[in-house]
C-alpha cells in the first residue's frame, strides 16, 4: 500500500503514476480524495473481470460504480497512468491513449489524499 496525506492536487493539475502490475494481481486501485473514507476517484482495474471500475466514496459509503470495458494492460506489465483533474470530472489516460472519464461528484477543487492498493507497485509519480 502506497499512501500520501499531503498531496496538493488542484483543478487543472495532472498526476502521472508509473509502476508495475504484479503477475498475480486480481486488481489494484488508485484512490484520490480528502481521506480514505472520502474519495473523489477510485480507479480500479479488475483483471478477473476484464473491466475498469471507477467510483467515489462519501463518509465511508461507496456510490454508484461506473464500468469501462477497455482494460488495455495486463498482469506483469509496466504502465503509466495519467490522471487530469478538471472542475467537473477526472480524465484518466490509459497506456494506449484511451481515456476514461469520471465525474467529480463531490466538486472537489483540491485533493490531498492519494493511495495505491492491490497488485501494483508504484515506481514513480509526478504531480
Amino acid at each position: 500500500k502506497f499512501e500520501i496525506f499531503n498531496l496538493d492536487m488542484k483543478t487543472g493539475n495532472t498526476l502521472k503514476v508509473k509502476g508495475k502490475v504484479s503477475c498475480d494481481a486480481d486488481n489494484f486501485s488508485i484512490n484520490l480524495g480528502c481521506s480514505s473514507s472520502d474519495l473523489a476517484l477510485h480507479f480500479n482495474p479488475r483483471f478477473n473481470e476484464s473491466v475498469i471500475v471507477c467510483n467515489s466514496r462519501c463518509s465511508k459509503v461507496w456510490q454508484t460504480e461506473q464500468c469501462d470495458n477497455h482494460l488495455c494492460f495486463s498482469r506483469g506489465s509496466t504502465i503509466k497512468i495519467v490522471i487530469e483533474m478538471l472542475s467537473d470530472k477526472f480524465q484518466v489516460k490509459l497506456p494506449d491513449g484511451h481515456e476514461v472519464e469520471f465525474p467529480n461528484r463531490h466538486s472537489y477543487d483540491k485533493i490531498k489524499y492519494m493511495s495505491v492498493k492491490g497488485g501494483f507497485r508504484v515506481t514513480s509519480f509526478k504531480l
